[in-house]
C-alpha cells in the first residue's frame, strides 16, 4: 500500500478513493494542541512621519507592547496625500526595525551611505544596533502604496552593536503552499522551507499567508515558548472559534500549532520574548531611563552613530 502524503492526511480522501479530489468528503484534519486566540486588538488611526497615515496595532494604547515587539504599523492608500512625505532622516538606537512592503515603492537611505529601494515583495530587517539615522521615502506619487513595520527589541547585551541590514528582494522570498493557503516566508522555516532573513537573536518567524475561500492553514513548526500574534491584513480568519476581521490584530496563546480556516491574508509573526525591562520614548529603546537620556545626548553632539 502506498504511503499517504501529509497532504492527503490532512485533506482525507475523496468520495472516490483519491486524494484532493473535487467530491472529497469532510476533511479529516484535527490540529495539533492549536493556540487559541487570547485577545483580538483593533488598530488606532494615526500619523508618523512628515504625516504619514497609518494604522497602529502595537505600540498603541491598546496594546503597548508584546514583548519582543514594540510596534506595527500598517500604511495603505491610494490617495498619495497618505503617504508622499514619508519618514525624513530619524534616528533609531536599541531595536531592529522590519519594513515589508506589498504594493509601492519605498527608498531608504543612511547616515553611512547605505541605500536601497524596497518594491513590492520585498522585505528589509534593519538592526539598528548602537545608532543609525534614516530616511524612509515613497518613490512613487501616485498608486498603491501598502506595507507594514515592524519593531523588534534587542536583549541589552545587543542594544549597542554595529548596525546590520538584511535587504531581501522579492526574488529571494520563498513560496510554499500550506495546507490551503499560498505563504510567502520572509523569516523563520515552513513546510522545511526557509525564509532569506537569518542570524537575528529572538529567532522570528514572519509569514505572509493567504488562504483562498473555504480554506485552511496549518503550521506546528514555531516554537511552543515564541510570542505570536496573526494580524489579519484582508478578508476574515477563524482561529478555533474565535473570527477576527481585517484590521485586527489576534494574539494567540501557547500551544503547538496554529490553524486558520476562511478567506484573508495575514502576517502571522512569531518571536522569542526578551524578558527585560524597557525603557522607550520616541526613536530609542533601550533598557533604563538613564541609557534614553545618553542617546538624545549622543545624537544632538553627533555620536550616535559613532558607537
Amino acid at each position: 500500500m502506498a504511503l499517504l502524503s501529509r497532504r492527503t492526511l490532512l485533506y482525507g480522501l475523496g468520495a472516490t478513493g483519491v486524494a484532493g479530489s473535487a467530491l472529497a468528503m469532510p476533511r479529516l484534519f484535527r490540529p495539533r494542541d492549536p493556540r487559541a486566540v487570547t485577545s483580538v486588538v483593533p488598530v488606532t488611526a494615526t500619523k508618523d512621519g512628515a504625516g504619514v497615515a497609518l494604522r497602529r496595532a502595537i505600540g498603541s494604547q491598546t496594546l503597548r507592547m508584546l514583548d519582543p515587539f514594540l510596534l506595527l504599523d500598517e500604511f495603505k492608500s491610494q490617495v498619495a496625500d497618505d503617504y508622499i512625505k514619508g519618514f525624513p532622516n530619524h534616528p533609531h538606537r536599541g531595536f531592529e526595525t522590519v519594513t515589508i512592503m506589498l504594493k509601492g515603492a519605498m527608498e531608504h537611505r543612511d547616515s553611512v551611505g547605505n541605500r536601497g529601494l524596497l518594491g513590492p515583495g520585498s522585505v528589509q530587517w534593519m538592526t539598528a544596533g548602537r545608532g543609525i539615522v534614516h530616511s524612509e521615502m515613497p518613490k512613487q506619487e501616485d498608486g498603491a502604496m501598502w506595507g507594514f513595520q515592524l519593531w523588534v527589541n534587542l536583549p541589552a547585551r545587543l542594544k549597542m552593536s554595529p548596525p546590520r541590514y538584511q535587504d531581501e528582494a522579492p526574488g529571494a522570498v520563498p513560496e510554499v503552499d500550506v495546507a490551503d493557503a499560498r505563504v510567502r516566508v520572509l523569516a523563520g522555516t515552513i513546510a522545511r522551507t526557509e525564509g532569506p532573513v537569518r542570524g537575528v537573536e529572538t529567532a522570528p518567524t514572519l509569514l505572509d499567508v493567504t488562504v483562498p475561500a473555504g480554506g485552511t492553514f496549518y503550521a506546528d513548526e514555531i516554537p511552543g515558548g515564541h510570542t505570536t500574534f496573526a494580524y489579519v491584513a484582508e478578508g476574515e480568519l477563524t482561529f478555533g472559534d474565535r473570527t477576527v476581521s481585517a484590521g485586527n490584530l489576534a494574539v494567540l496563546g501557547p500551544g503547538r500549532s496554529v490553524s486558520a480556516t476562511g478567506a484573508g491574508r495575514m502576517l502571522l509573526v512569531a518571536a522569542a520574548p526578551i524578558g527585560e525591562p524597557v525603557s522607550r520614548r520616541g526613536p530609542f529603546v533601550m533598557n533604563t531611563d538613564e541609557e534614553i537620556r545618553q542617546a538624545y545626548e549622543d545624537y544632538r553632539s553627533g555620536k550616535l552613530v559613532e558607537g
